[in-house]
């Protein structure tokens, strides 16, 4: 059996190219499952939109977006490390920005590692709501002790949208995007690269032939070449799109057998032929929290058959959503979510067979 060292915003792992004839491996189980509160009283009224980096080997981070409520103009960006005796204090490192005279939230936090300039990047948005909003980044040379000025993305780049981004080959990132018209409210998703060499952006399309309503990508490795795309979307299921190239091209949308309550979801592979989801699996109801009441880990051997490992929420009513997951070095997955809009959850547990 072959491998090949394959690089991703979060670490390096092991993909395996070839593969023996023997069955598909078991479902496997998850083991040792801890829980706790990033912040407990949280330092905001409402808190949302979590992502999770690994900083260091085995050292993680969060962040997330807090104020009075969602869009508020108070609304700014908070991080915290996760060290031996718990969750640091939560550090308030992107305040809401001046535009014009006007005071605008910030959204969707999305912290990335690159593995060849060993930058730490904290990609976020600015603005009104998410169909007038601005990308923007800043930057860390000491895994977020410190950080830079806050700096605009190009017109027509908002950066990774709310999930993780890969490293697909030396100092190129790639990440997710999408966009929530103003006029329609029509959802389209695509990729946008960023090259840490030059600084430049570009975008690439995501065919959408039948016209599927989809945004926030996340992005599942299957191999050194292979690229899975889940979305979210209006329909009651996820939706895929699948790369043979790296990332250049992509195929045309379509729906998967994977209900979703039009809420977020985040993806993780653990290998080839191994990967996890964070979802809201049930469908959507007559108003947008509907269905966010249940949120579970589902595993997959191939990215298009999934069946539930267990929940982590399963509630008759609440809110938790907006998940994030990595796995770090020492093969632990992590994840946080939202709960209740109040609470920044975090989830560790191992993977067994």
């Amino acid at each position: 059996m072959k491998s090949k060292w394959i690089k991703n915003g979060i670490g390096i792992s092991i993909v395996f190219l070839t593969y023996s004839c023997k069955s598909l491996p078991a479902k496997p189980e998850a083991k040792q499952i801890t829980t706790a509160y990033i912040a407990n009283p949280p330092v905001t009224t409402n808190s949302h939109a979590a992502t999770l980096v690994e900083y260091l080997p085995n050292k993680i981070m969060a962040a997330w977006f807090g104020g009075s409520y969602e869009g508020a103009k108070d609304v700014a960006i908070y991080t915290s490390k996760l060290e031996d005796k718990g969750w640091t204090k939560p550090q308030l490192v992107i305040k809401p920005a001046i535009i014009k005279g006007d005071t605008l939230a910030c959204w969707n936090p999305v912290l990335f590692k690159s593995i060849t300039t060993k930058k730490l990047y904290l990609f976020y948005k600015v603005g009104k709501n998410p169909r007038e909003w601005l990308g923007a980044m800043v930057t860390s040379l000491d895994n977020g002790n410190s950080w830079s000025s806050p700096k605009y993305l190009p017109d027509g780049f908002l950066g990774p949208i709310r999930n993780k981004a890969i490293e697909v080959s030396p100092g190129i990132i790639l990440s997710g995007s999408s966009t929530e018209s103003v006029a329609t409210n029509e959802w389209r998703a695509h990729i946008e690269m960023y090259n840490e060499k030059t600084a430049s952006w570009s975008k690439i399309t995501i065919p959408n032939d039948k016209g599927y309503d989809i945004i926030q990508p996340s992005v599942l490795v299957h191999s050194n070449k292979s690229l899975q795309l889940l979305f979210r979307s209006k329909h009651n299921k996820l939706v895929t799109s699948w790369s043979d190239d790296n990332g250049t091209t992509w195929t045309n949308a379509e729906l998967i057998d994977v209900v979703n309550s039009n809420s977020g979801v985040d993806a993780l592979s653990l290998s080839a032929k191994s990967f996890l989801l964070v979802n809201n699996p049930l469908p959507q109801g007559k108003d947008w929290f509907y269905g966010r009441n249940i949120l579970d880990v589902e595993y997959s051997a191939d990215g298009l058959n999934w069946a539930k490992l267990f929940d982590l929420e399963n509630e008759k009513e609440g809110e938790f959503s907006y998940p994030a997951m990595i796995q770090t070095q020492d093969k632990k997955v992590h994840i946080v979510y939202t709960y209740n809009r109040k609470y920044i959850k975090y989830v560790n547990f191992e993977i067994k067979k």
